[in-house]
Protein backbone atom coordinates (compact mmCIF):
# COMPACT_ATOMS: atom_id res chain seq x y z
CA UNK A 1 0.00 0.00 0.00
CA UNK A 2 1.42 3.53 -0.44
CA UNK A 3 2.33 5.18 2.05
CA UNK A 4 1.95 8.51 1.47
CA UNK A 5 -1.44 8.38 -1.04
CA UNK A 6 -3.42 9.18 2.29
CA UNK A 7 -2.98 10.73 4.93
CA UNK A 8 -5.68 11.40 7.79
CA UNK A 9 -5.15 11.10 11.82
CA UNK A 10 -1.68 12.49 13.24
CA UNK A 11 -0.80 12.07 9.27
CA UNK A 12 -0.90 8.16 9.15
CA UNK A 13 -2.61 5.83 6.43
CA UNK A 14 -6.23 5.54 7.17
CA UNK A 15 -5.94 1.86 7.44
CA UNK A 16 -4.13 2.76 10.48
CA UNK A 17 -7.56 4.13 12.34
CA UNK A 18 -9.33 1.19 11.42
CA UNK A 19 -6.71 -1.50 13.36
CA UNK A 20 -6.68 0.84 16.24
CA UNK A 21 -10.74 0.71 16.73
CA UNK A 22 -10.99 -2.86 16.19
CA UNK A 23 -7.81 -3.14 18.38
CA UNK A 24 -9.52 -0.93 21.06
CA UNK A 25 -12.99 -3.06 21.29
CA UNK A 26 -10.80 -5.84 21.73
CA UNK A 27 -9.22 -5.23 24.38
CA UNK A 28 -12.08 -3.64 25.88
CA UNK A 29 -13.29 -6.79 25.74
CA UNK A 30 -9.93 -8.82 27.48
CA UNK A 31 -9.33 -6.46 29.79
CA UNK A 32 -12.91 -6.04 30.82
CA UNK A 33 -12.98 -9.89 31.82
CA UNK A 34 -9.40 -10.33 32.84
CA UNK A 35 -10.15 -7.21 35.86
CA UNK A 36 -13.08 -9.27 37.06
CA UNK A 37 -11.69 -12.77 36.32
CA UNK A 38 -9.66 -13.41 39.93
CA UNK A 39 -12.06 -11.12 41.73
CA UNK A 40 -14.85 -13.50 40.30
CA UNK A 41 -12.90 -16.94 40.77
CA UNK A 42 -12.34 -15.84 44.41
CA UNK A 43 -15.70 -14.08 45.16
CA UNK A 44 -18.24 -15.77 43.62
CA UNK A 45 -17.16 -19.34 42.63
CA UNK A 46 -15.04 -19.18 46.41
CA UNK A 47 -12.06 -20.70 44.25
CA UNK A 48 -8.37 -20.69 46.64
CA UNK A 49 -6.39 -17.74 46.24
CA UNK A 50 -3.99 -19.93 44.53
CA UNK A 51 -6.14 -22.43 42.57
CA UNK A 52 -7.63 -18.75 41.39
CA UNK A 53 -3.78 -17.84 40.43
CA UNK A 54 -3.23 -20.94 38.43
CA UNK A 55 -6.64 -20.75 36.69
CA UNK A 56 -5.29 -17.16 35.53
CA UNK A 57 -2.19 -17.63 34.71
CA UNK A 58 -2.64 -20.67 32.60
CA UNK A 59 -5.46 -18.89 30.82
CA UNK A 60 -3.44 -15.67 30.05
CA UNK A 61 -0.74 -17.71 28.93
CA UNK A 62 -2.72 -19.89 26.81
CA UNK A 63 -3.80 -16.79 24.89
CA UNK A 64 -0.25 -16.08 23.81
CA UNK A 65 0.60 -19.95 23.02
CA UNK A 66 -2.46 -20.07 20.51
CA UNK A 67 -1.30 -16.93 18.24
CA UNK A 68 1.74 -19.09 17.45
CA UNK A 69 -0.98 -21.54 15.26
CA UNK A 70 -2.99 -18.98 14.51
CA UNK A 71 -0.20 -16.76 13.12
CA UNK A 72 0.98 -19.94 10.61
CA UNK A 73 -2.59 -20.55 9.58
CA UNK A 74 -3.35 -16.95 8.80
CA UNK A 75 0.30 -16.97 6.70
CA UNK A 76 -0.55 -19.99 5.14
CA UNK A 77 -4.00 -20.54 4.64
CA UNK A 78 -6.93 -18.39 6.09
CA UNK A 79 -5.07 -14.79 4.99
CA UNK A 80 -4.99 -11.90 7.64
CA UNK A 81 -8.52 -11.06 7.47
CA UNK A 82 -10.32 -13.62 7.16
CA UNK A 83 -8.51 -14.38 10.71
CA UNK A 84 -9.36 -11.54 12.27
CA UNK A 85 -13.03 -12.02 11.61
CA UNK A 86 -13.13 -15.60 12.75
CA UNK A 87 -11.41 -15.56 15.54
CA UNK A 88 -12.99 -12.24 16.49
CA UNK A 89 -16.09 -14.30 16.61
CA UNK A 90 -15.27 -16.70 18.89
CA UNK A 91 -13.81 -14.98 20.78
CA UNK A 92 -17.62 -12.66 21.49
CA UNK A 93 -18.86 -16.24 21.95
CA UNK A 94 -16.38 -16.67 24.84
CA UNK A 95 -17.35 -13.94 26.48
CA UNK A 96 -21.16 -14.20 26.43
CA UNK A 97 -20.26 -17.88 27.95
CA UNK A 98 -18.58 -16.04 30.78
CA UNK A 99 -22.29 -14.91 32.13
CA UNK A 100 -22.86 -18.60 33.10
CA UNK A 101 -21.17 -19.61 36.22
CA UNK A 102 -21.16 -23.63 35.07
CA UNK A 103 -19.40 -22.90 31.41
CA UNK A 104 -16.36 -20.83 33.07
CA UNK A 105 -13.70 -23.36 31.50
CA UNK A 106 -15.40 -23.42 28.06
CA UNK A 107 -15.77 -19.99 28.11
CA UNK A 108 -12.21 -19.30 28.24
CA UNK A 109 -11.16 -22.25 26.31
CA UNK A 110 -13.13 -20.38 23.36
CA UNK A 111 -11.53 -16.72 24.62
CA UNK A 112 -8.05 -18.47 23.90
CA UNK A 113 -8.87 -20.10 20.61
CA UNK A 114 -10.43 -17.13 18.81
CA UNK A 115 -7.13 -15.02 20.05
CA UNK A 116 -5.09 -17.64 18.52
CA UNK A 117 -6.28 -16.04 15.27
CA UNK A 118 -6.84 -12.67 16.07
CA UNK A 119 -3.91 -11.46 18.00
CA UNK A 120 -0.76 -12.19 15.48
CA UNK A 121 -2.42 -11.13 12.54
CA UNK A 122 -3.79 -7.36 13.73
CA UNK A 123 -0.74 -6.31 14.41
CA UNK A 124 0.97 -7.29 11.33
CA UNK A 125 -1.28 -5.39 9.61
CA UNK A 126 0.12 -2.23 10.59
CA UNK A 127 3.77 -2.62 9.39
CA UNK A 128 1.57 -3.81 5.70
CA UNK A 129 0.42 -0.21 5.61
CA UNK A 130 3.89 1.19 5.32
CA UNK A 131 6.57 1.18 2.93
CA UNK A 132 9.74 -0.75 4.47
CA UNK A 133 11.57 3.17 4.69
CA UNK A 134 8.92 5.21 6.17
CA UNK A 135 9.77 6.56 8.31
CA UNK A 136 6.61 7.07 10.24
CA UNK A 137 6.65 3.34 10.73
CA UNK A 138 8.24 2.86 14.09
CA UNK A 139 5.83 5.41 15.83
CA UNK A 140 2.43 3.69 14.18
CA UNK A 141 3.11 0.90 16.92
CA UNK A 142 3.38 3.67 19.25
CA UNK A 143 -0.13 5.14 18.00
CA UNK A 144 -1.19 1.30 17.60
CA UNK A 145 -0.76 0.80 21.03
CA UNK A 146 -2.89 3.74 22.37
CA UNK A 147 -5.74 1.85 20.63
CA UNK A 148 -4.86 -1.45 22.89
CA UNK A 149 -4.83 1.23 25.93
CA UNK A 150 -7.97 3.16 25.45
CA UNK A 151 -9.72 -0.48 25.60
CA UNK A 152 -7.54 -1.10 28.66
CA UNK A 153 -8.74 2.09 30.55
CA UNK A 154 -12.39 2.03 29.16
CA UNK A 155 -12.55 -1.54 30.44
CA UNK A 156 -12.13 -1.59 33.92
CA UNK A 157 -14.54 1.58 34.54
CA UNK A 158 -17.28 -0.35 32.32
CA UNK A 159 -17.06 -3.91 32.55
CA UNK A 160 -15.47 -3.92 36.08
CA UNK A 161 -17.92 -1.17 37.93
CA UNK A 162 -20.92 -3.37 36.08
CA UNK A 163 -19.57 -6.67 37.93
CA UNK A 164 -18.71 -4.94 41.31
CA UNK A 165 -22.18 -3.08 41.44
CA UNK A 166 -24.76 -5.01 39.30
CA UNK A 167 -23.28 -8.41 39.19
CA UNK A 168 -20.69 -10.02 37.54
CA UNK A 169 -22.32 -11.22 34.33
CA UNK A 170 -23.07 -8.18 33.75
CA UNK A 171 -19.94 -6.96 33.31
CA UNK A 172 -19.00 -10.43 31.19
CA UNK A 173 -21.59 -9.34 29.45
CA UNK A 174 -20.33 -5.85 28.40
CA UNK A 175 -17.00 -7.41 27.84
CA UNK A 176 -18.65 -9.29 24.56
CA UNK A 177 -20.46 -6.20 23.46
CA UNK A 178 -17.02 -4.77 23.18
CA UNK A 179 -15.69 -7.74 21.04
CA UNK A 180 -18.18 -7.57 18.55
CA UNK A 181 -17.62 -3.58 18.05
CA UNK A 182 -14.51 -4.55 16.97
CA UNK A 183 -15.68 -6.91 14.80
CA UNK A 184 -17.92 -4.12 13.01
CA UNK A 185 -14.81 -1.68 13.10
CA UNK A 186 -13.00 -4.27 11.21
CA UNK A 187 -15.11 -5.05 8.87
CA UNK A 188 -16.71 -1.32 7.98
CA UNK A 189 -13.23 -0.64 7.02
CA UNK A 190 -11.69 -2.98 5.82
CA UNK A 191 -11.63 -1.26 2.28
CA UNK A 192 -8.50 0.70 3.61
CA UNK A 193 -6.21 -2.50 4.64
CA UNK A 194 -3.45 -3.55 2.53
CA UNK A 195 -4.90 -6.47 0.36
CA UNK A 196 -3.37 -10.37 1.50
CA UNK A 197 -0.40 -11.36 0.29
CA UNK A 198 -0.38 -14.88 -1.77
CA UNK A 199 -0.76 -17.46 0.79
CA UNK A 200 1.09 -21.21 0.72
CA UNK A 201 2.77 -20.55 -2.51
CA UNK A 202 6.27 -21.35 -3.13
CA UNK A 203 9.32 -21.61 -0.93
CA UNK A 204 8.83 -18.31 0.78
CA UNK A 205 5.48 -19.55 2.62
CA UNK A 206 7.27 -22.87 4.08
CA UNK A 207 8.07 -22.96 7.39
CA UNK A 208 11.31 -24.48 6.33
CA UNK A 209 12.16 -21.47 4.79
CA UNK A 210 12.47 -19.61 7.76
CA UNK A 211 15.72 -21.90 9.09
CA UNK A 212 17.72 -21.25 6.01
CA UNK A 213 21.20 -20.71 7.06
CA UNK A 214 20.61 -16.62 6.02
CA UNK A 215 18.25 -16.28 8.30
CA UNK A 216 19.31 -18.36 11.46
CA UNK A 217 21.42 -16.02 12.85
CA UNK A 218 17.96 -13.54 12.87
CA UNK A 219 15.97 -16.49 14.25
CA UNK A 220 18.53 -16.97 16.91
CA UNK A 221 18.22 -13.62 18.37
CA UNK A 222 14.76 -13.07 17.88
CA UNK A 223 14.17 -16.40 20.18
CA UNK A 224 16.78 -14.97 22.81
CA UNK A 225 14.86 -11.62 23.17
CA UNK A 226 12.15 -13.51 23.05
CA UNK A 227 13.51 -15.71 25.97
CA UNK A 228 14.13 -12.88 28.10
CA UNK A 229 10.56 -11.24 27.70
CA UNK A 230 9.80 -14.70 29.66
CA UNK A 231 11.17 -13.55 32.60
CA UNK A 232 9.77 -9.93 32.21
CA UNK A 233 6.40 -11.49 31.79
CA UNK A 234 6.74 -13.07 35.02
CA UNK A 235 7.02 -10.49 37.10
CA UNK A 236 4.56 -7.63 34.75
CA UNK A 237 2.19 -10.14 34.58
CA UNK A 238 1.75 -9.70 38.31
CA UNK A 239 -0.80 -6.33 37.57
CA UNK A 240 -3.92 -8.96 37.40
CA UNK A 241 -2.73 -11.38 40.09
CA UNK A 242 -0.96 -10.53 42.92
CA UNK A 243 -1.37 -6.62 42.26
CA UNK A 244 -4.81 -7.30 41.95
CA UNK A 245 -4.87 -8.79 45.90
CA UNK A 246 -2.82 -6.17 46.75
CA UNK A 247 -5.12 -3.69 45.82
CA UNK A 248 -7.87 -5.46 47.59
CA UNK A 249 -6.45 -5.87 50.88
CA UNK A 250 -3.30 -4.28 51.37
CA UNK A 251 -4.14 -0.81 49.89
CA UNK A 252 -6.56 1.69 51.69
CA UNK A 253 -8.89 3.46 49.11
CA UNK A 254 -10.83 5.11 51.56
CA UNK A 255 -11.60 8.82 49.71
CA UNK A 256 -13.56 11.56 51.71
CA UNK A 257 -16.39 10.21 53.98
CA UNK A 258 -17.46 6.88 53.20
CA UNK A 259 -16.55 6.31 49.23
CA UNK A 260 -14.33 3.38 48.64
CA UNK A 261 -12.53 3.55 45.40
CA UNK A 262 -13.71 0.13 43.45
CA UNK A 263 -10.57 -2.38 43.13
CA UNK A 264 -11.21 -2.38 39.25
CA UNK A 265 -10.96 1.44 38.82
CA UNK A 266 -7.35 1.34 39.19
CA UNK A 267 -6.67 -0.80 36.38
CA UNK A 268 -7.53 2.06 34.27
CA UNK A 269 -5.08 4.24 35.14
CA UNK A 270 -2.09 2.10 33.42
CA UNK A 271 -3.93 2.85 30.28
CA UNK A 272 -4.28 6.63 31.43
CA UNK A 273 -1.10 6.66 31.18
CA UNK A 274 -0.23 5.77 28.49
CA UNK A 275 -2.61 8.26 26.59
CA UNK A 276 -0.02 10.87 28.70
CA UNK A 277 3.37 9.67 28.05
CA UNK A 278 3.17 8.02 24.67
CA UNK A 279 2.93 11.49 22.63
CA UNK A 280 5.68 12.46 25.08
CA UNK A 281 7.89 9.53 24.00
CA UNK A 282 7.48 9.52 20.50
CA UNK A 283 8.23 13.41 20.34
CA UNK A 284 11.14 12.55 22.36
CA UNK A 285 12.75 9.71 20.45
CA UNK A 286 11.50 11.64 17.00
CA UNK A 287 13.77 14.21 18.11
CA UNK A 288 16.08 12.16 18.91
CA UNK A 289 16.35 10.15 15.72
CA UNK A 290 16.90 13.18 13.95
CA UNK A 291 19.94 13.95 15.67
CA UNK A 292 21.10 10.66 15.30
CA UNK A 293 21.07 9.95 19.30
CA UNK A 294 17.63 7.18 19.57
CA UNK A 295 18.40 4.66 21.56
CA UNK A 296 18.27 1.16 19.73
CA UNK A 297 15.00 -0.87 20.30
CA UNK A 298 17.16 -3.23 23.21
CA UNK A 299 18.28 -0.73 25.20
CA UNK A 300 15.18 0.76 25.32
CA UNK A 301 13.20 -2.22 25.96
CA UNK A 302 16.37 -2.41 29.15
CA UNK A 303 14.90 1.01 30.44
CA UNK A 304 11.66 -0.33 30.65
CA UNK A 305 12.15 -3.11 32.57
CA UNK A 306 14.28 -1.39 35.17
CA UNK A 307 11.64 0.70 35.29
CA UNK A 308 9.19 -1.42 36.05
CA UNK A 309 11.25 -3.03 38.79
CA UNK A 310 11.80 0.03 40.67
CA UNK A 311 7.72 0.11 40.90
CA UNK A 312 8.22 -3.26 42.61
CA UNK A 313 10.81 -2.43 44.70
CA UNK A 314 8.78 0.43 46.06
CA UNK A 315 6.00 -1.57 46.63
CA UNK A 316 8.08 -4.31 48.05
CA UNK A 317 10.06 -0.96 50.53
CA UNK A 318 6.26 -0.12 51.59
CA UNK A 319 4.40 -3.05 52.24
CA UNK A 320 1.33 -3.12 52.78
CA UNK A 321 -1.17 -5.56 54.10
CA UNK A 322 -4.63 -6.32 55.56
CA UNK A 323 -3.23 -5.09 59.24
CA UNK A 324 -1.42 -2.08 57.87
CA UNK A 325 -2.58 -0.94 54.16
CA UNK A 326 -1.00 1.70 52.01
CA UNK A 327 -2.59 5.26 51.08
CA UNK A 328 -4.03 4.92 47.99
CA UNK A 329 -1.37 7.48 46.56
CA UNK A 330 1.59 4.93 46.61
CA UNK A 331 -0.76 2.64 44.85
CA UNK A 332 -1.46 5.71 42.01
CA UNK A 333 2.47 5.99 41.84
CA UNK A 334 3.16 2.29 41.45
CA UNK A 335 0.69 2.26 38.34
CA UNK A 336 3.04 5.66 37.06
CA UNK A 337 6.34 3.80 37.28
CA UNK A 338 4.80 0.63 35.53
CA UNK A 339 3.49 2.45 32.94
CA UNK A 340 6.41 4.65 31.78
CA UNK A 341 8.24 1.28 32.06
CA UNK A 342 6.02 -0.76 30.03
CA UNK A 343 5.66 1.50 27.11
CA UNK A 344 9.90 1.65 26.95
CA UNK A 345 9.72 -2.15 26.46
CA UNK A 346 5.90 -3.41 25.02
CA UNK A 347 5.12 -1.89 22.09
CA UNK A 348 8.75 -1.30 21.32
CA UNK A 349 9.56 -5.08 21.16
CA UNK A 350 6.36 -5.84 19.03
CA UNK A 351 7.55 -3.01 16.37
CA UNK A 352 11.18 -4.95 16.66
CA UNK A 353 9.80 -8.39 15.63
CA UNK A 354 7.52 -6.74 12.52
CA UNK A 355 10.31 -5.02 11.82
CA UNK A 356 12.90 -7.91 11.19
CA UNK A 357 10.23 -10.27 10.38
CA UNK A 358 11.05 -11.86 6.75
CA UNK A 359 8.44 -11.38 3.68
CA UNK A 360 5.43 -13.85 4.23
CA UNK A 361 6.35 -14.60 7.40
CA UNK A 362 4.68 -11.30 9.51
CA UNK A 363 1.80 -13.34 11.47
CA UNK A 364 4.53 -16.10 12.30
CA UNK A 365 7.35 -14.20 13.47
CA UNK A 366 4.77 -11.67 15.92
CA UNK A 367 3.26 -15.17 17.23
CA UNK A 368 6.86 -15.33 18.44
CA UNK A 369 6.72 -12.42 20.46
CA UNK A 370 3.35 -13.47 21.82
CA UNK A 371 5.51 -17.08 22.48
CA UNK A 372 7.41 -15.32 25.21
CA UNK A 373 3.91 -13.88 26.59
CA UNK A 374 2.80 -17.60 26.80
CA UNK A 375 5.92 -18.61 28.99
CA UNK A 376 6.27 -15.43 31.28
CA UNK A 377 2.22 -15.81 31.86
CA UNK A 378 2.30 -19.48 32.63
CA UNK A 379 5.31 -18.57 35.29
CA UNK A 380 3.86 -15.64 36.33
CA UNK A 381 0.70 -17.91 37.30
CA UNK A 382 2.86 -20.13 38.97
CA UNK A 383 5.01 -17.22 40.94
CA UNK A 384 1.33 -16.00 41.96
CA UNK A 385 0.87 -18.65 44.47
CA UNK A 386 3.47 -17.46 46.49
CA UNK A 387 1.57 -14.77 47.72
CA UNK A 388 0.12 -16.80 49.97
CA UNK A 389 3.57 -18.39 51.28
CA UNK A 390 5.50 -15.30 51.28
CA UNK A 391 5.19 -11.31 52.91
CA UNK A 392 4.05 -9.03 50.46
CA UNK A 393 7.25 -7.02 51.40
CA UNK A 394 9.41 -9.88 49.82
CA UNK A 395 7.34 -11.12 47.43
CA UNK A 396 7.91 -7.73 45.61
CA UNK A 397 11.62 -7.38 46.20
CA UNK A 398 11.79 -11.24 44.17
CA UNK A 399 9.73 -9.52 41.09
CA UNK A 400 12.06 -6.32 41.08
CA UNK A 401 15.00 -8.81 41.11
CA UNK A 402 13.48 -10.69 37.75
CA UNK A 403 13.02 -6.79 35.70
CA UNK A 404 16.19 -6.32 37.54
CA UNK A 405 18.17 -9.01 35.58
CA UNK A 406 15.85 -8.64 32.64
CA UNK A 407 16.84 -4.94 31.99
CA UNK A 408 20.81 -6.53 32.71
CA UNK A 409 20.59 -9.03 29.90
CA UNK A 410 18.55 -6.53 27.28
CA UNK A 411 21.49 -4.45 27.95
CA UNK A 412 24.06 -7.13 27.12
CA UNK A 413 22.48 -8.57 24.30
CA UNK A 414 21.58 -4.78 22.23
CA UNK A 415 25.70 -4.61 22.61
CA UNK A 416 26.81 -8.18 21.61
CA UNK A 417 24.33 -8.36 18.63
CA UNK A 418 23.77 -4.18 17.39
CA UNK A 419 23.80 -5.51 13.49
CA UNK A 420 20.46 -6.70 14.64
CA UNK A 421 19.67 -5.09 17.09
CA UNK A 422 19.89 -1.66 16.39
CA UNK A 423 17.70 0.95 15.03
CA UNK A 424 16.17 1.09 11.24
CA UNK A 425 18.05 2.75 8.67
CA UNK A 426 16.32 4.22 5.05
CA UNK A 427 16.04 1.42 2.61
CA UNK A 428 16.64 -1.83 5.28
CA UNK A 429 14.52 -4.56 4.74
CA UNK A 430 12.59 -6.77 7.24
CA UNK A 431 15.00 -9.56 7.20
CA UNK A 432 18.26 -10.77 5.60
Amino acid sequence: MNAGAQRTWFGQPPGLTVLFLTEMWEKFSYFGMRALLVYYMTKQLLMGQQQASMVYGLYTALAYLTPVFGGLAADRWLGKRRAVIIGGAVMALGHFLMAFESLLYPALLAIVLGNGLYLPTLPGQVGDLYARDDPRRGSAFNIYYVGVNLGAFLAPLVCGTLGEVYGWHYGFGAAGVGMLLGLCAYVLGRRHLPPDPPRGKGEGLALSALWEPARRPLLAFLATVAGIVVLFRLAYEQIGNSIALWLDAGVDRAVGDGFVIPMTWFFSLNPLLVFAVTPCLVAMWTRQARAGREPAPLAKMSIGAALVGASYLMVAALGGDAQAPVGWGWAVLFFVLFTVGELFILPVGLGLFARLAPAGFGATVIALWFLASFGGNLLAGAAGTLWSVLEPRMFFAVMAGVCLVVAWSLRALGRRRADLAGNPVPGEGAGP
